[in-house]
């Protein structure tokens, strides 16, 4: 199955500041702030909602094609998503702005300051999926938060060209009204969303959790350490637990992570159970590493935490296509 991932690919700069910003912050002078911290690290990770998806697709060795705006930045990352599995034929380069990124000062209280800055993210509408189609038809396409106008011009291009898509407009429900919900998730084949977006869809398109079934095919949301949940129109429910005691070194990612090997077990025909374990094991790998792209997928490893968790029949039905991961 040929899998297109549209959506932000980012770089994020990651500091911690031993202190506490409380202290720092004058009450009587918040009019007028002028604060600079001295910050103990600073880590520069390689993110993006859609790049993480993709990075996670290509250790499963399914060469998914990448696409997403960047800037002329982008070339030692390229590299990396090439060396990695990932098409990047489809990436749009800006000649005037830079790859996206997110900063993001943590104090010791897990308090944050951050900023995100967008970038060439919003040149993405600028991506014709048609191109790539044409050239090599595509039988998926997930659209994935980024610029709010490609993800409704690509939904709209999927619809057109008969592909099935994925919709998972994740943290960009705050910014989209109820007529572009509706319009991104009508017709999925798979909405994706967590706990909190469930309730967001649901407040912002205005429908009942019975009609957004009635306009999908299946409805996965990621419940964090309690698991996930599997709803179709008029079948039973499907709960399936998380991976116990995982050591959690980095939730960042662990969301995409889910999406990458749940969409890996779908290309292969897998059932939605199977799809659903193969994710929760995906998702153990990136919270037990610092960073969303340092996993590596080790089909020995996979195969065994889904032995453990959740049976012989289950890892048996996945492990010969585990065989196929980079």
């Amino acid at each position: 199955m040929r899998i297109a991932v549209t959506g932000s690919i980012a770089t994020d700069h990651l500091m911690v500041f031993p202190g506490r910003f409380a202290e720092q912050i004058l009450p009587d002078q918040l009019a007028h702030v002028s604060l600079s911290f001295l910050v103990d690290t600073l880590e520069v990770r390689r993110g993006g909602v859609a790049a993480n998806i993709a990075y996670g697709l290509g250790g499963f060795g399914l060469s998914p094609l990448l696409a997403g705006a960047v800037g002329s930045d982008f070339a030692e990352y390229e590299i990396w998503l090439k060396e990695h599995g990932v098409d990047t034929s489809a990436v749009h380069v800006s000649t005037e702005r830079q790859t996206a990124r997110f900063l993001c000062m943590t104090d010791r209280d897990a308090n944050q300051i951050a900023a995100f800055y967008a970038g060439a993210m919003a040149e993405a509408s600028t991506i014709d999926l048609r191109v790539p189609h044409a050239h090599s038809p595509l039988d998926l396409i997930v659209i994935s938060p980024d610029d709010p106008d490609a993800m409704l011009h690509h939904t709209a291009q999927a619809r057109a060209l008969g592909v099935p898509f994925v919709a998972d407009p994740s943290q960009q429900l705050a910014r989209l009204h109820g007529q572009q919900v509706r319009d991104l998730v009508q017709g999925a084949k798979l909405l994706f969303t967590n706990e909190y977006e469930r309730a967001l869809l649901l407040e912002k398109s205005g429908w009942s959790p019975a009609q957004v079934l009635q306009q999908v095919g299946t409805w996965v949301t990621t419940l964090g350490s309690k698991g996930v949940r599997i709803e179709r129109d008029d079948e039973p429910t499907i709960a399936l637990e998380a991976i116990p005691d995982v050591s959690v070194e980095d939730p960042t990612g662990v969301g995409d992570a889910f999406r990458a090997g749940f969409l890996a077990a779908i290309s292969w025909r897998l059932d939605l159970p199977s799809a659903a374990q193969l994710g929760c094991a995906t998702a153990a790998l990136a919270l037990s590493t610092i960073g969303s792209q340092s996993y590596e997928v080790d089909p020995a490893r996979v195969g065994d935490t889904v032995h453990t968790v959740y049976g012989a029949q289950a890892a048996d039905l996945l492990r010969p296509h585990l065989g196929r991961s980079r």
